[in-house]
Protein backbone atom coordinates (compact mmCIF):
# COMPACT_ATOMS: atom_id res chain seq x y z
CA UNK A 1 0.00 0.00 0.00
CA UNK A 2 1.22 3.25 -0.80
CA UNK A 3 1.93 5.33 2.13
CA UNK A 4 1.50 8.77 1.44
CA UNK A 5 -1.90 8.23 -0.42
CA UNK A 6 -2.92 6.09 3.04
CA UNK A 7 -1.21 9.33 5.03
CA UNK A 8 -3.29 12.22 2.89
CA UNK A 9 -6.26 9.69 3.45
CA UNK A 10 -5.88 9.60 6.88
CA UNK A 11 -5.54 13.23 7.01
CA UNK A 12 -8.93 13.58 5.12
CA UNK A 13 -10.80 10.95 6.80
CA UNK A 14 -10.06 12.61 10.39
CA UNK A 15 -11.33 16.26 9.28
CA UNK A 16 -14.22 17.48 10.93
CA UNK A 17 -16.18 19.60 8.22
CA UNK A 18 -15.72 23.15 8.66
CA UNK A 19 -19.20 25.44 8.36
CA UNK A 20 -16.00 28.08 6.14
CA UNK A 21 -12.81 27.33 4.32
CA UNK A 22 -10.09 27.37 6.51
CA UNK A 23 -8.92 31.14 7.07
CA UNK A 24 -12.09 32.43 5.76
CA UNK A 25 -12.71 36.27 7.69
CA UNK A 26 -16.59 35.97 6.83
CA UNK A 27 -19.93 33.55 7.11
CA UNK A 28 -22.38 34.55 4.53
CA UNK A 29 -25.50 34.99 6.68
CA UNK A 30 -28.34 36.11 4.03
CA UNK A 31 -28.40 37.22 0.30
CA UNK A 32 -30.69 39.59 -1.48
CA UNK A 33 -29.98 39.89 -5.25
CA UNK A 34 -32.08 42.39 -7.09
CA UNK A 35 -31.73 41.50 -10.81
CA UNK A 36 -33.34 43.94 -13.62
CA UNK A 37 -33.16 42.09 -17.00
CA UNK A 38 -34.55 43.78 -20.72
CA UNK A 39 -34.69 42.66 -23.85
CA UNK A 40 -33.05 45.32 -25.46
CA UNK A 41 -29.94 44.11 -24.13
CA UNK A 42 -27.57 41.78 -22.24
CA UNK A 43 -26.66 44.42 -19.42
CA UNK A 44 -27.97 43.56 -15.51
CA UNK A 45 -28.38 45.58 -13.19
CA UNK A 46 -27.78 44.45 -9.77
CA UNK A 47 -28.11 45.27 -6.23
CA UNK A 48 -26.64 42.93 -3.48
CA UNK A 49 -27.68 43.36 -0.07
CA UNK A 50 -25.65 40.49 2.15
CA UNK A 51 -25.47 40.30 5.74
CA UNK A 52 -21.91 39.11 6.84
CA UNK A 53 -20.44 37.16 10.24
CA UNK A 54 -16.89 37.78 11.00
CA UNK A 55 -15.45 35.07 12.47
CA UNK A 56 -12.06 36.84 12.38
CA UNK A 57 -11.07 40.17 13.43
CA UNK A 58 -10.24 42.41 10.20
CA UNK A 59 -10.26 45.38 8.18
CA UNK A 60 -11.30 44.17 4.79
CA UNK A 61 -13.05 41.16 2.94
CA UNK A 62 -12.76 39.70 -0.11
CA UNK A 63 -15.39 38.70 -2.34
CA UNK A 64 -15.63 36.99 -6.02
CA UNK A 65 -17.12 38.88 -8.89
CA UNK A 66 -15.60 38.67 -11.93
CA UNK A 67 -14.05 42.07 -13.60
CA UNK A 68 -15.38 43.75 -16.54
CA UNK A 69 -13.12 42.40 -19.75
CA UNK A 70 -13.94 42.63 -23.53
CA UNK A 71 -16.94 44.05 -22.82
CA UNK A 72 -18.16 41.45 -20.05
CA UNK A 73 -18.36 40.83 -16.48
CA UNK A 74 -19.47 43.16 -14.03
CA UNK A 75 -18.78 47.07 -13.00
CA UNK A 76 -18.87 47.87 -9.36
CA UNK A 77 -20.83 51.14 -9.09
CA UNK A 78 -21.09 51.74 -4.99
CA UNK A 79 -20.49 49.65 -1.75
CA UNK A 80 -22.47 51.09 0.99
CA UNK A 81 -23.36 50.25 4.55
CA UNK A 82 -25.64 52.22 6.36
CA UNK A 83 -26.00 54.81 3.65
CA UNK A 84 -22.60 55.21 4.32
CA UNK A 85 -19.75 54.72 1.41
CA UNK A 86 -17.17 51.86 1.94
CA UNK A 87 -14.39 51.81 0.16
CA UNK A 88 -13.45 49.16 -2.48
CA UNK A 89 -11.21 47.56 -4.95
CA UNK A 90 -12.31 45.45 -8.08
CA UNK A 91 -9.58 43.47 -9.64
CA UNK A 92 -8.77 40.03 -10.82
CA UNK A 93 -11.96 39.14 -10.07
CA UNK A 94 -12.33 39.97 -6.22
CA UNK A 95 -14.02 42.73 -4.53
CA UNK A 96 -12.08 43.83 -1.78
CA UNK A 97 -13.99 46.18 0.68
CA UNK A 98 -11.97 48.28 3.07
CA UNK A 99 -13.71 48.70 6.46
CA UNK A 100 -12.49 52.25 8.13
CA UNK A 101 -12.53 50.92 11.15
CA UNK A 102 -11.59 47.05 11.98
CA UNK A 103 -14.60 44.77 12.50
CA UNK A 104 -14.30 42.02 15.48
CA UNK A 105 -15.01 38.66 15.69
CA UNK A 106 -18.38 38.34 16.25
CA UNK A 107 -19.93 41.35 14.57
CA UNK A 108 -22.57 41.29 11.87
CA UNK A 109 -22.89 43.64 9.34
CA UNK A 110 -25.19 44.39 6.06
CA UNK A 111 -23.59 45.73 3.15
CA UNK A 112 -25.36 46.67 0.18
CA UNK A 113 -23.47 46.23 -3.42
CA UNK A 114 -24.56 48.24 -6.81
CA UNK A 115 -23.18 46.60 -10.18
CA UNK A 116 -23.49 46.36 -13.39
CA UNK A 117 -22.39 44.77 -16.70
CA UNK A 118 -22.69 41.94 -19.30
CA UNK A 119 -22.26 38.16 -17.57
CA UNK A 120 -19.74 36.04 -19.17
CA UNK A 121 -21.09 33.14 -17.75
CA UNK A 122 -23.09 31.48 -15.16
CA UNK A 123 -26.47 33.60 -16.00
CA UNK A 124 -26.77 32.51 -19.39
CA UNK A 125 -28.93 34.92 -21.89
CA UNK A 126 -29.59 32.98 -25.27
CA UNK A 127 -32.60 32.35 -27.34
CA UNK A 128 -34.25 28.50 -26.44
CA UNK A 129 -34.28 25.79 -29.20
CA UNK A 130 -37.61 27.59 -30.17
CA UNK A 131 -36.04 30.55 -30.46
CA UNK A 132 -37.55 32.45 -27.72
CA UNK A 133 -35.15 34.35 -25.84
CA UNK A 134 -34.72 33.09 -22.21
CA UNK A 135 -32.33 33.76 -18.87
CA UNK A 136 -31.12 30.88 -16.94
CA UNK A 137 -28.68 30.79 -14.25
CA UNK A 138 -26.00 28.37 -14.83
CA UNK A 139 -23.54 28.22 -11.43
CA UNK A 140 -22.21 25.25 -11.16
CA UNK A 141 -19.37 24.78 -9.82
CA UNK A 142 -17.77 28.32 -8.99
CA UNK A 143 -19.79 30.49 -11.89
CA UNK A 144 -22.44 32.58 -9.58
CA UNK A 145 -19.60 34.67 -9.03
CA UNK A 146 -20.16 35.99 -13.04
CA UNK A 147 -23.30 37.66 -12.32
CA UNK A 148 -23.44 38.63 -8.61
CA UNK A 149 -20.88 39.02 -5.63
CA UNK A 150 -20.83 36.31 -3.33
CA UNK A 151 -18.29 33.46 -1.71
CA UNK A 152 -18.40 31.39 -4.53
CA UNK A 153 -17.74 28.17 -2.55
CA UNK A 154 -20.34 25.21 -1.16
CA UNK A 155 -19.12 25.58 1.68
CA UNK A 156 -20.23 28.92 2.75
CA UNK A 157 -23.90 28.45 2.50
CA UNK A 158 -26.55 31.63 3.37
CA UNK A 159 -30.95 32.16 2.77
CA UNK A 160 -31.51 34.34 0.02
CA UNK A 161 -33.82 36.12 -1.68
CA UNK A 162 -34.10 36.82 -5.18
CA UNK A 163 -36.28 40.01 -6.47
CA UNK A 164 -35.83 39.62 -10.49
CA UNK A 165 -37.48 42.80 -12.33
CA UNK A 166 -37.98 41.66 -16.12
CA UNK A 167 -40.49 42.45 -19.10
CA UNK A 168 -43.89 41.18 -18.29
CA UNK A 169 -44.17 38.70 -20.84
CA UNK A 170 -41.77 36.06 -19.02
CA UNK A 171 -42.48 33.86 -15.70
CA UNK A 172 -39.82 33.48 -13.57
CA UNK A 173 -38.84 30.37 -11.51
CA UNK A 174 -36.45 30.72 -8.36
CA UNK A 175 -35.42 29.04 -5.17
CA UNK A 176 -37.77 29.15 -2.59
CA UNK A 177 -41.32 30.35 -2.26
CA UNK A 178 -42.91 33.27 -4.58
CA UNK A 179 -44.01 36.02 -2.25
CA UNK A 180 -44.44 38.67 -4.83
CA UNK A 181 -45.63 39.07 -8.43
CA UNK A 182 -46.74 42.37 -9.66
CA UNK A 183 -46.76 43.84 -13.51
CA UNK A 184 -46.28 47.25 -13.99
CA UNK A 185 -45.49 49.61 -17.09
CA UNK A 186 -44.94 46.68 -19.02
CA UNK A 187 -42.27 45.22 -16.52
CA UNK A 188 -42.72 42.07 -14.04
CA UNK A 189 -41.78 42.35 -10.67
CA UNK A 190 -41.33 38.75 -8.70
CA UNK A 191 -39.95 37.85 -5.26
CA UNK A 192 -38.70 34.66 -3.97
CA UNK A 193 -37.77 33.74 -0.49
CA UNK A 194 -35.57 30.97 0.70
CA UNK A 195 -35.01 30.38 4.37
CA UNK A 196 -32.56 27.13 3.90
CA UNK A 197 -28.77 28.17 3.31
CA UNK A 198 -28.01 27.15 0.26
CA UNK A 199 -24.68 27.14 -1.21
CA UNK A 200 -24.01 29.66 -4.16
CA UNK A 201 -23.63 26.49 -6.75
CA UNK A 202 -27.63 25.73 -6.25
CA UNK A 203 -29.10 30.00 -6.39
CA UNK A 204 -30.75 29.93 -9.03
CA UNK A 205 -33.18 32.17 -10.96
CA UNK A 206 -35.16 30.98 -14.30
CA UNK A 207 -36.64 33.82 -17.12
CA UNK A 208 -38.56 32.53 -19.75
CA UNK A 209 -42.23 32.36 -21.78
CA UNK A 210 -43.23 29.04 -19.96
CA UNK A 211 -46.39 26.43 -19.52
CA UNK A 212 -46.88 25.64 -15.94
CA UNK A 213 -48.31 23.17 -14.28
CA UNK A 214 -49.45 21.58 -10.77
CA UNK A 215 -48.00 17.97 -10.99
CA UNK A 216 -50.00 17.53 -7.54
CA UNK A 217 -48.70 17.69 -3.72
CA UNK A 218 -46.26 15.54 -1.72
CA UNK A 219 -46.61 15.96 1.96
CA UNK A 220 -48.19 19.05 1.11
CA UNK A 221 -45.27 19.77 -0.67
CA UNK A 222 -46.56 21.54 -4.12
CA UNK A 223 -44.89 19.60 -7.35
CA UNK A 224 -44.68 21.68 -10.65
CA UNK A 225 -43.83 21.42 -14.22
CA UNK A 226 -42.19 24.62 -16.43
CA UNK A 227 -41.49 23.86 -19.41
CA UNK A 228 -41.42 25.78 -22.95
CA UNK A 229 -45.43 25.84 -24.86
CA UNK A 230 -44.65 24.71 -27.50
CA UNK A 231 -44.00 21.13 -25.65
CA UNK A 232 -46.01 21.40 -22.47
CA UNK A 233 -48.04 18.59 -23.04
CA UNK A 234 -44.92 16.13 -23.82
CA UNK A 235 -43.08 18.32 -20.56
CA UNK A 236 -46.17 17.93 -18.51
CA UNK A 237 -46.26 14.30 -18.87
CA UNK A 238 -42.84 14.00 -18.60
CA UNK A 239 -42.10 15.65 -15.49
CA UNK A 240 -45.08 14.48 -13.47
CA UNK A 241 -43.02 11.67 -12.28
CA UNK A 242 -41.55 13.99 -9.58
CA UNK A 243 -44.63 13.11 -8.02
CA UNK A 244 -43.43 9.41 -8.05
CA UNK A 245 -40.19 9.57 -6.99
CA UNK A 246 -39.97 12.58 -4.42
CA UNK A 247 -42.17 10.46 -1.53
CA UNK A 248 -39.15 7.23 -1.86
CA UNK A 249 -36.75 9.81 -0.77
CA UNK A 250 -38.79 10.90 1.71
CA UNK A 251 -39.38 7.51 3.58
CA UNK A 252 -36.36 6.35 2.97
CA UNK A 253 -33.83 9.10 3.66
CA UNK A 254 -35.04 12.09 5.15
CA UNK A 255 -37.86 15.06 5.33
CA UNK A 256 -37.84 17.30 2.10
CA UNK A 257 -36.29 20.25 3.20
CA UNK A 258 -37.62 22.63 0.62
CA UNK A 259 -41.53 24.40 -0.16
CA UNK A 260 -41.66 23.32 -3.15
CA UNK A 261 -40.43 21.49 -6.19
CA UNK A 262 -40.38 22.97 -9.26
CA UNK A 263 -38.77 20.59 -12.18
CA UNK A 264 -37.71 23.55 -14.97
CA UNK A 265 -37.00 22.98 -18.63
CA UNK A 266 -34.15 25.18 -19.19
CA UNK A 267 -31.07 26.27 -21.93
CA UNK A 268 -27.68 25.65 -20.44
CA UNK A 269 -25.14 23.54 -20.33
CA UNK A 270 -26.10 21.03 -17.85
CA UNK A 271 -28.53 17.58 -18.62
CA UNK A 272 -29.70 17.85 -15.12
CA UNK A 273 -28.92 20.93 -12.43
CA UNK A 274 -30.23 20.17 -8.90
CA UNK A 275 -30.58 23.73 -7.88
CA UNK A 276 -32.45 23.90 -4.94
CA UNK A 277 -36.43 23.50 -4.94
CA UNK A 278 -35.93 24.33 -8.80
CA UNK A 279 -34.23 21.69 -10.64
CA UNK A 280 -33.14 22.43 -14.52
CA UNK A 281 -33.08 20.15 -17.40
CA UNK A 282 -32.03 20.45 -20.62
CA UNK A 283 -34.14 20.85 -23.52
CA UNK A 284 -32.10 18.77 -25.49
CA UNK A 285 -33.30 15.45 -24.60
CA UNK A 286 -35.14 15.78 -20.83
CA UNK A 287 -38.89 15.91 -22.83
CA UNK A 288 -39.78 13.30 -24.98
CA UNK A 289 -43.37 12.18 -24.06
CA UNK A 290 -42.17 8.78 -23.47
CA UNK A 291 -40.64 9.44 -19.86
CA UNK A 292 -37.35 8.69 -20.76
CA UNK A 293 -35.73 11.18 -18.31
CA UNK A 294 -37.14 8.79 -15.35
CA UNK A 295 -32.96 8.48 -14.57
CA UNK A 296 -32.46 12.05 -14.48
CA UNK A 297 -35.17 13.35 -13.06
CA UNK A 298 -34.43 10.55 -9.94
CA UNK A 299 -30.63 11.57 -9.95
CA UNK A 300 -31.69 15.53 -9.70
CA UNK A 301 -34.46 15.02 -7.24
CA UNK A 302 -32.15 12.68 -4.95
CA UNK A 303 -29.65 15.69 -5.28
CA UNK A 304 -31.89 18.07 -2.95
CA UNK A 305 -30.78 15.72 -0.14
CA UNK A 306 -27.08 14.55 -1.46
CA UNK A 307 -25.79 17.90 -2.78
CA UNK A 308 -28.00 20.46 -1.55
CA UNK A 309 -28.24 19.69 1.90
CA UNK A 310 -25.45 17.42 2.86
CA UNK A 311 -23.22 18.92 0.80
CA UNK A 312 -19.32 18.49 0.25
CA UNK A 313 -16.98 20.65 1.98
CA UNK A 314 -14.71 20.89 -0.89
CA UNK A 315 -15.14 19.90 -4.34
CA UNK A 316 -12.39 16.84 -4.26
CA UNK A 317 -15.52 15.34 -2.20
CA UNK A 318 -17.74 16.10 -5.06
CA UNK A 319 -18.87 11.81 -5.04
CA UNK A 320 -20.89 12.99 -2.04
CA UNK A 321 -22.82 14.73 -4.01
CA UNK A 322 -22.77 12.78 -7.64
CA UNK A 323 -21.96 9.30 -5.90
CA UNK A 324 -24.89 9.74 -3.86
CA UNK A 325 -27.23 10.75 -6.73
CA UNK A 326 -26.02 8.25 -9.06
CA UNK A 327 -26.93 5.37 -6.58
CA UNK A 328 -29.83 6.53 -4.69
CA UNK A 329 -31.14 6.09 -8.60
CA UNK A 330 -30.33 2.73 -8.65
CA UNK A 331 -32.14 2.05 -5.80
CA UNK A 332 -34.93 3.62 -6.38
CA UNK A 333 -35.35 1.63 -9.86
CA UNK A 334 -34.87 -1.68 -7.46
CA UNK A 335 -37.71 -0.06 -5.77
CA UNK A 336 -39.62 0.52 -8.60
CA UNK A 337 -38.53 -2.01 -11.33
CA UNK A 338 -37.01 -4.85 -9.08
CA UNK A 339 -33.07 -6.06 -8.76
CA UNK A 340 -32.65 -7.50 -12.33
CA UNK A 341 -33.01 -3.46 -13.21
CA UNK A 342 -30.73 -2.51 -10.78
CA UNK A 343 -28.04 -5.03 -11.73
CA UNK A 344 -28.08 -3.73 -15.17
CA UNK A 345 -27.15 -0.40 -14.33
CA UNK A 346 -24.57 -1.23 -11.95
CA UNK A 347 -23.45 -3.49 -14.79
CA UNK A 348 -23.59 -0.62 -17.29
CA UNK A 349 -21.37 1.87 -14.45
CA UNK A 350 -19.12 -0.83 -13.87
CA UNK A 351 -18.22 -0.32 -17.13
CA UNK A 352 -17.71 3.40 -17.74
CA UNK A 353 -15.77 3.09 -14.60
CA UNK A 354 -13.47 0.66 -16.07
CA UNK A 355 -13.36 2.62 -19.33
CA UNK A 356 -12.63 5.89 -17.86
CA UNK A 357 -9.22 4.23 -15.98
CA UNK A 358 -8.33 3.25 -18.96
CA UNK A 359 -7.97 7.61 -19.95
CA UNK A 360 -7.09 8.75 -16.29
CA UNK A 361 -5.95 6.74 -13.51
CA UNK A 362 -6.96 8.66 -10.40
CA UNK A 363 -8.43 8.48 -6.46
CA UNK A 364 -12.01 9.81 -6.21
CA UNK A 365 -10.90 11.99 -3.48
CA UNK A 366 -8.70 14.05 -5.78
CA UNK A 367 -7.50 17.30 -4.46
CA UNK A 368 -5.12 17.83 -7.38
CA UNK A 369 -8.55 19.11 -9.66
CA UNK A 370 -8.20 22.27 -10.07
CA UNK A 371 -10.43 22.84 -12.73
CA UNK A 372 -13.59 21.01 -11.64
CA UNK A 373 -15.32 20.43 -14.39
CA UNK A 374 -12.78 18.08 -14.72
CA UNK A 375 -14.64 16.18 -11.75
CA UNK A 376 -17.76 15.30 -13.61
CA UNK A 377 -16.27 11.98 -14.48
CA UNK A 378 -16.90 8.25 -13.75
CA UNK A 379 -15.22 8.30 -10.95
CA UNK A 380 -17.40 11.04 -8.88
CA UNK A 381 -20.99 9.74 -10.51
CA UNK A 382 -20.47 5.82 -11.57
CA UNK A 383 -17.55 4.77 -8.87
CA UNK A 384 -18.79 6.90 -5.88
CA UNK A 385 -22.32 5.32 -6.39
CA UNK A 386 -20.29 1.30 -6.36
CA UNK A 387 -18.76 2.19 -3.26
CA UNK A 388 -21.98 2.85 -1.74
CA UNK A 389 -23.12 -0.12 -3.28
CA UNK A 390 -20.28 -2.28 -2.01
CA UNK A 391 -20.86 -0.45 1.60
CA UNK A 392 -24.17 -1.59 1.24
CA UNK A 393 -23.28 -5.14 0.72
CA UNK A 394 -20.91 -5.04 3.65
CA UNK A 395 -23.19 -4.15 6.28
CA UNK A 396 -26.23 -4.85 4.99
CA UNK A 397 -29.48 -3.00 3.85
CA UNK A 398 -30.38 -2.29 7.47
CA UNK A 399 -27.32 -1.16 8.90
CA UNK A 400 -27.03 0.86 5.65
CA UNK A 401 -30.05 2.53 5.42
CA UNK A 402 -29.68 3.53 8.81
CA UNK A 403 -26.24 4.83 8.25
CA UNK A 404 -27.29 7.29 5.21
CA UNK A 405 -30.76 8.50 7.71
CA UNK A 406 -28.14 9.01 10.73
CA UNK A 407 -25.73 10.83 7.73
CA UNK A 408 -28.15 13.18 6.86
CA UNK A 409 -29.64 14.04 9.77
CA UNK A 410 -26.20 14.99 10.91
CA UNK A 411 -25.08 17.24 7.96
CA UNK A 412 -28.47 18.21 6.40
CA UNK A 413 -28.02 21.91 6.46
CA UNK A 414 -24.38 21.65 6.81
CA UNK A 415 -21.22 20.33 4.95
CA UNK A 416 -18.85 16.88 5.01
CA UNK A 417 -16.16 15.57 4.49
CA UNK A 418 -15.59 11.97 3.07
CA UNK A 419 -14.40 11.28 6.95
CA UNK A 420 -17.50 12.01 8.09
CA UNK A 421 -19.65 9.55 6.26
CA UNK A 422 -17.18 7.06 7.31
CA UNK A 423 -17.37 8.13 10.98
CA UNK A 424 -20.76 7.63 11.08
CA UNK A 425 -21.01 4.35 9.51
CA UNK A 426 -18.57 2.82 11.84
CA UNK A 427 -20.38 4.25 14.69
CA UNK A 428 -23.78 2.90 13.20
CA UNK A 429 -22.27 -0.73 12.30
CA UNK A 430 -19.79 -1.09 14.92
CA UNK A 431 -17.28 -1.93 12.44
CA UNK A 432 -14.05 -0.10 11.01
CA UNK A 433 -14.39 1.13 7.92
CA UNK A 434 -11.20 3.13 7.15
CA UNK A 435 -9.50 0.39 5.09
CA UNK A 436 -12.46 0.22 3.28
CA UNK A 437 -13.24 4.11 2.45
CA UNK A 438 -9.31 4.50 2.26
CA UNK A 439 -8.90 1.23 -0.67
CA UNK A 440 -12.02 2.64 -2.77
CA UNK A 441 -11.89 6.16 -2.45
CA UNK A 442 -8.02 7.59 -2.00
CA UNK A 443 -6.35 5.55 -3.93
CA UNK A 444 -6.76 4.96 -8.10
CA UNK A 445 -8.13 1.97 -10.02
CA UNK A 446 -10.22 -1.19 -9.03
CA UNK A 447 -9.40 -5.03 -8.67
CA UNK A 448 -7.96 -6.44 -11.93
CA UNK A 449 -8.66 -10.61 -11.70
CA UNK A 450 -7.00 -13.40 -13.53
CA UNK A 451 -9.23 -16.13 -11.90
CA UNK A 452 -8.96 -19.66 -13.11
CA UNK A 453 -10.14 -22.78 -12.10
CA UNK A 454 -10.10 -26.15 -12.54
CA UNK A 455 -11.82 -29.87 -11.37
CA UNK A 456 -10.81 -32.21 -9.49
CA UNK A 457 -12.71 -35.57 -9.84
CA UNK A 458 -10.57 -37.73 -7.52
CA UNK A 459 -11.34 -34.97 -4.62
CA UNK A 460 -14.65 -33.92 -6.05
CA UNK A 461 -13.43 -30.19 -5.74
CA UNK A 462 -12.76 -27.29 -7.90
CA UNK A 463 -9.76 -25.47 -7.06
CA UNK A 464 -10.07 -21.86 -7.96
CA UNK A 465 -6.97 -19.29 -8.18
CA UNK A 466 -8.07 -15.92 -7.89
CA UNK A 467 -4.38 -13.48 -9.13
CA UNK A 468 -4.89 -9.20 -9.03
CA UNK A 469 -2.73 -8.13 -11.36
CA UNK A 470 -2.85 -4.13 -10.09
CA UNK A 471 0.33 -3.21 -8.45
CA UNK A 472 -1.21 -3.56 -5.05
CA UNK A 473 -3.44 -5.82 -3.68
CA UNK A 474 -7.27 -4.91 -2.67
CA UNK A 475 -9.06 -6.83 0.53
CA UNK A 476 -12.83 -7.53 -0.94
CA UNK A 477 -15.46 -10.29 -0.78
CA UNK A 478 -15.77 -12.22 -3.88
CA UNK A 479 -19.08 -14.29 -4.88
CA UNK A 480 -18.64 -17.25 -6.90
CA UNK A 481 -22.02 -19.28 -8.51
CA UNK A 482 -20.48 -22.80 -8.34
CA UNK A 483 -23.45 -24.97 -9.97
CA UNK A 484 -26.35 -23.95 -8.69
CA UNK A 485 -24.98 -22.77 -5.16
CA UNK A 486 -23.63 -19.01 -4.72
CA UNK A 487 -20.39 -18.94 -2.09
CA UNK A 488 -18.34 -15.64 -0.68
CA UNK A 489 -14.39 -16.28 -0.69
CA UNK A 490 -12.24 -13.85 1.29
CA UNK A 491 -9.37 -12.09 -1.22
CA UNK A 492 -7.35 -10.53 1.56
CA UNK A 493 -3.85 -10.91 -0.86
CA UNK A 494 -2.10 -10.76 -4.50
CA UNK A 495 -2.67 -14.48 -5.42
CA UNK A 496 -5.90 -16.70 -3.40
CA UNK A 497 -6.00 -20.21 -3.66
CA UNK A 498 -9.45 -21.86 -3.08
CA UNK A 499 -10.32 -25.31 -2.61
CA UNK A 500 -14.27 -26.06 -2.77
CA UNK A 501 -15.81 -29.11 -2.62
CA UNK A 502 -19.06 -30.28 -5.44
CA UNK A 503 -20.35 -33.22 -5.95
CA UNK A 504 -19.95 -33.27 -9.57
CA UNK A 505 -18.01 -31.10 -11.91
CA UNK A 506 -19.65 -27.87 -12.19
CA UNK A 507 -20.69 -26.54 -15.82
CA UNK A 508 -19.98 -23.29 -15.37
CA UNK A 509 -18.39 -21.55 -12.36
CA UNK A 510 -19.09 -17.14 -12.26
CA UNK A 511 -17.37 -14.46 -10.85
CA UNK A 512 -19.97 -12.11 -8.81
CA UNK A 513 -23.24 -13.69 -10.10
CA UNK A 514 -25.31 -10.55 -8.48
CA UNK A 515 -22.88 -7.95 -9.61
CA UNK A 516 -21.75 -6.65 -5.94
CA UNK A 517 -18.13 -6.12 -6.89
CA UNK A 518 -16.34 -3.52 -8.62
CA UNK A 519 -13.61 -5.12 -10.75
CA UNK A 520 -12.05 -5.95 -14.34
CA UNK A 521 -11.34 -9.43 -15.56
CA UNK A 522 -12.15 -13.06 -16.48
CA UNK A 523 -12.96 -16.51 -15.41
CA UNK A 524 -12.02 -19.59 -17.26
CA UNK A 525 -11.27 -23.38 -16.82
CA UNK A 526 -8.02 -25.00 -16.99
CA UNK A 527 -7.07 -28.30 -17.63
Amino acid sequence: MNKVLLLIASTWLALAANAQRPGAVIDIQHYTFSIALSDTSDLIKGNAAIELLFIKDTQAITLDLISQSNHKGQTVLQVTENGKQVAFTHTNNQLTLHFAIPVKTGERRKIEIIYEGIPADGLVITKNKYGHRVFFADNWPNRARNWFPCVDHPSDKASLDFIVTAPAHYQVIANGVKTEDTTYNQLRRTHYTETTPLSTKIMVIGVAEFAIQQSGTVNNIPVSSWVYPEEKDKGFYDYALAVEILPYFIKNVGPYAFKKLANVESTTIFGGMENASAIFYSDDASITGTRKSESLLTHEIAHQWFGDMATEADWSHLWLSEGFATYMTVLFFEHKYGSDTAKKMLTKDREKVIEFTKKKMRPVVDSSVTNYMELLNANSYQKGGWVLHMLRRQLGDTLFWKGIQTYYSRYSGKNAVTGDLCKVMEEVSGKSLQPFFQQWLFRAGHPKLDITWKYNGAKNEVNITVIQQQNDPYQFPLELQIGNETKQVAINSRETSLAIPVKTKPATIIADPNVNLLFEGSIKEVK
